[in-house]
């Protein structure tokens, strides 16, 4: 098994003040040749075999680590992580570096590693995705690359979908980390700056993808304000603390991500924008007359709508029909440029956005709620004039237009780490855009023990009530017969808020987690189930 080459934990001259991979012009030839080879040439199954004879391996170690005390495992762990360092990771360090984690996560948590956990924790510290069934454990496994990482002097974040994940991980998987002598942060979008700088400091860093990508953005705004990378690297080298340059992470080292395919495929060309105020008074007038006028327009005759990319388009007929509504009215008064685009956009704020599925009214402001979490994202905003045009939708008092300072997709920023690997439960499907994308193999690992699960296929129904009624029934099964607890999940606020009052009307009691109760989520399910 080849061994690993992974970034220093000091940034050094070599890798730049600020270690990062350089943007790779890729051409869409490109991609499918990537994509055909993977599907062709990188079966997933195929690791298992390598894995297991790892396994066998690593526990070797563990009777001899079993015998010795605590203050000898923290020794071993000195010593080890010196040879890491100076060695790299290759198999016979990693595999006696897994023995130990194994060994002192017995001892703190109460838990040692399955052979399928070791064999995960083996394709991640590879920059693989491993593939893990639910329940397999796939938080524990993630401890096992990600300490012998931080033993290697590589900074390690592990990103999770929300903070409600990334804070109890931390929580639970933090004791372990600190008998091996690692510090342990939680990056949080409530932080100041300070309190998340702290927090990238650490040997190892939970938090979720969405603070990546506006810290990172918050970051290369600041590097472009420095005045040359060579002195910020000189500053680094001489003790210079990153307060001078305003940053806030190291670097893009090592990622763990977690749901893999739901941050790095369904959300890989999701804009990540920051903006700023704009320096003129936004007039009311101008939105009220955009919509206005876009109420007058026809589907299918003035304009098309695709819900597939959430866009809106004028046709020659409604460009026609939009100039001659305009008239002398104020809108006619905007940048040429910007006249018939303002109209754009309030086809898809009338059209596209819905309140209670893409955003909340919440105290007389407009807040975004995230498609993928189904959480609020209080302190962000649609650009181009959209978030004003539903402000006045719904009646909300707007909000000054923002200009963008910088953006960025997932998709590049995760190719930009030096190091990147995950974990999901489904991966085989999308295997080959994994490869071609951001070169990542999927690693397919075995099940503990034979899964008792029972996958039912998708019913098809006339309408909404006899979903819903079908629902309850399923439930009732379950609940009242059976004593099980029931997890359901919905798309959007609305439909989760129409099924509870269909439950309520049926008498089955329950909890309700949307965006509404997103600050109270920790405390629901902690009592989930009882």
């Amino acid at each position: 098994m080849s061994s690993l080459s992974l970034p220093p934990f000091t940034p050094r001259l070599a890798n730049g003040p600020y270690p990062e991979r350089c943007d790779v012009q890729e051409t869409a030839h490109d991609r499918w040749l990537a994509s055909a080879y993977a599907r062709w040439f990188l079966p997933a199954g195929y690791f298992a075999a390598r894995a297991s004879r790892f396994a066998d391996q690593v526990e070797a170690f563990g009777p001899g680590l079993a015998k010795q005390s605590d203050a000898a495992l923290r020794l071993e762990t000195h010593r080890l992580s010196r040879l890491l360092r100076r060695q790299g990771l290759g198999q016979g360090p990693v595999a006696e570096s897994f023995a130990l984690v194994r060994e002192m996560s017995a001892r703190v948590l109460g838990k040692r590693h399955y052979r399928v956990q070791i064999m995960a924790g083996l394709a991640m510290i590879q920059g693989r995705v491993a593939e893990m069934a639910t329940g397999e454990g796939k938080t524990l496994a993630a401890t096992l690359p990600t300490a012998v990482a931080a033993m290697a002097g590589i900074p390690t974040h592990v990103l999770t979908v929300n903070e409600y994940l990334a804070t109890r991980d931390a929580e639970e998987m933090g004791p372990l980390y600190h008998a091996l002598g690692f510090s342990v942060g939680v990056a949080q979008e409530k932080q100041c700056p300070a309190e998340r700088r702290q927090a990238y400091a650490a040997d190892i860093t939970y938090c979720t993808n969405k603070d990546i990508g506006f810290d990172y953005l918050r970051d290369r705004i600041h590097l472009k304000e420095w005045p040359s990378t060579a002195r910020l690297a000189v500053a680094g080298l001489s003790g210079g603390d990153d307060d001078r340059a305003g940053l806030l992470m190291r670097g893009l080292h090592y990622a763990i991500v977690d749901e893999a395919d739901s941050i790095l495929i369904d959300e890989a060309r999701t804009p990540l924008i920051i903006s700023g105020q704009q320096d003129t008074e936004e007039d009311v007038e101008l939105f009220r007359q955009a919509l206005e006028t876009a109420k007058t327009l026809d589907l299918g005759k003035d304009f098309e709508i695709s819900a597939e990319d959430r866009s809106a388009r004028l046709t020659e007929k409604g460009r026609a029909k939009a100039i001659l509504r305009l008239g002398a009215a104020r809108l006619d008064a905007a940048p040429d440029s910007n006249r018939l685009d303002l109209i754009v956009q309030a086809l898809s704020a009338l059209h596209l956005y819905q309140r209670d599925k893409h955003y909340l009214v919440s105290e007389g402001a407009v807040q975004i709620v995230d498609e993928f979490t189904g959480r609020v994202m209080p302190d962000r905003s649609w650009e181009m004039g959209l978030h004003q045009l539903i402000e006045t939708k719904e009646g909300c008092e707007l909000t000054g237009q923002r200009k963008t300072l910088a953006k960025i997709t997932y998709q590049r920023l995760f190719r930009r780490y030096l190091r990147l690997a995950g974990m999901t439960g489904t991966a085989k499907e999308v295997a080959a855009e994994l490869w071609a994308v951001y070169r990542l193999r999927v690693a397919r690992i075995p099940t503990h023990r034979p899964p008792q699960r029972k996958t039912l296929p998708p019913r098809l129904l006339r309408d909404r009530e006899e979903k819903w009624r079908t629902v309850i029934d399923a439930v009732r099964e379950q609940c009242l017969e059976r004593g099980r607890p029931v997890l359901i999940g919905t798309r959007s606020v609305e439909a989760s808020e129409e099924l509870s009052e269909a439950l309520g009307r049926a008498g089955s009691p329950h909890q309700v987690l949307n965006a509404r109760q997103d600050a109270d989520e920790a405390q629901l399910v902690a009592q989930a189930g009882q």
